[in-house]
């Protein structure tokens, strides 16, 4: 609001844009890097991938990518497939990926295939899990070896950053992935991604690429100043710690009412193994994603916490499942 009447250029040629970028730069540790704004996930992914692609190339990603599951074919929309490999808990394997792209170009037809022309991964991923800084490694390695990108989707990125059990910093990404984006909205931005080009690698007159797709904002100021904001004081990593802190409390204290997980989710997602009836009784009271039903019996619920759940907002949770349980 105070900066309305500031006279500032625009589509992301004002200031407060070149200073959060800047300060990106200097945060993850990659003097060189080359970073855009733009305002949500998906439209930031399908951006990026659909740039980066070859019109005769996929992306590969986990079967249970959010590009795969949760982006009503905004990928598959751009002419590119999204080509899916096993997961683990929302991961990809390593030697599993190697597996699949040698099997491509050993195969003799590869020619009447979709080629693979990059990977995405989450981080955190659908399952609020985390790559170790080896796992990030061992499938860079890999892309490179096979000249192909790693993307790396950073929606949630704050709250994976700022969880206990990581040894993976911002400058362990930059060095791992040609190109990874840092979620703002989901860690309390009103919009915006902030997306970050490692290697000198931009795609050609990517400007021009995203208002093809309809996603140049004119008043770019909008998304720089938020994330000016975001990258000064440490921001960003106290909002992503504060939503960590609440979803321990929130994990503790359904541990300690013996309520059954799905995984061990060391983030701020966290997925409850339900009975049916259970999850019944839950959602007359409590809003919730179902994420999937592992028999006829049972429903996995998604709870989540973020920058701005309260302490109060946990306990009264709690007190709801001491209610259906």
């Amino acid at each position: 609001m105070e900066t309305n009447l500031e006279p500032q250029s625009g589509y992301g040629s004002d200031s407060y844009t070149e200073s959060a970028k800047e300060k990106i730069r200097k945060v993850c540790e990659c003097p060189q890097a080359d970073v855009w704004f733009l305002t949500g996930g998906t439209q930031t992914n399908q951006n990026v991938i659909d740039a980066m692609l070859q019109p005769y190339e996929g992306v590969v990603a986990a079967s249970t990518g959010h590009v795969s599951v949760h982006e009503a074919g905004a990928i598959e929309f751009t002419g590119h497939k999204v080509l899916t490999i096993p997961q683990h808990e929302g991961k990809i394997y390593a030697e599993e990926l190697e597996s699949y792209l040698r099997g491509f170009w050993e195969d003799t037809d590869h020619e009447h295939m979709v080629f693979p022309g990059m990977v995405y991964i989450s981080h955190p991923t659908e399952y609020g899990t985390l790559y170790t800084r080896s796992e990030l490694e061992n499938i860079s390695a890999i892309c490179e070896a096979y000249d192909i990108p790693l993307y790396l989707d950073g929606a949630r990125l704050g709250y994976g950053l700022m969880s206990d059990n990581t040894d993976v910093t911002l400058g362990v990404i930059s060095s791992c992935c040609d190109v990874f984006y840092i979620g703002g909205t989901k860690v309390g931005a009103l919009c915006g991604e902030a997306v970050v080009f490692t290697k000198d690698n931009t795609p050609k007159h990517f400007l021009t690429h995203i208002k093809q797709h309809g996603a140049l904002l004119a008043k770019g100021r909008l998304l720089g100043i938020q994330f000016d904001t975001l990258f000064t004081d440490d921001l960003y990593f106290l909002l992503g710690r504060h939503a960590i802190d609440m979803s321990e409390l929130m994990k503790n204290g359904l541990k300690e009412r013996g309520v059954p997980f799905y995984i061990d989710s060391p983030t701020n997602q966290q997925f409850l193994l339900l009975t049916n009836e259970q999850a019944e009784r839950l959602k007359r009271q409590v809003l919730f994603s179902t994420w999937e039903r592992p028999d006829e019996m049972h429903t996995v619920i998604r709870l989540a916490t973020s920058w701005a759940t309260t302490e109060e907002n946990v306990q009264k949770l709690l007190q709801v499942f001491d209610e259906i349980m």
